[in-house]
């Protein structure tokens, strides 16, 4: 597993992708949230997140299960 964020397992996109086609898909992400922090209530994106969150835990338990399976068979 990565030692911080900055160590990451995906390749670095800008082998594949122009370094200004990155910065300018950063800043509209940057901007994306900027409207919908706008449009939504207050705490919607803590919300969002802890939902996300709970989605990829369940994801995890349901790999660990089918690990666990294989294992035993």
């Amino acid at each position: 597993m990565p030692e911080n964020k900055s160590e990451s397992r995906r390749p670095d996109l800008s082998d594949f992708i122009p370094e200004e086609a990155l910065k300018h898909a950063k800043a509209a992400r940057k901007e994306m949230r900027k409207s919908m922090e706008a449009i939504f209530p207050p705490g919607f994106m803590e919300h969002r997140r802890a939902a996300r969150k709970e989605i990829l835990l369940a994801a995890r338990e349901i790999i660990n299960h089918a690990l666990d399976r294989v294992e035993d068979a």
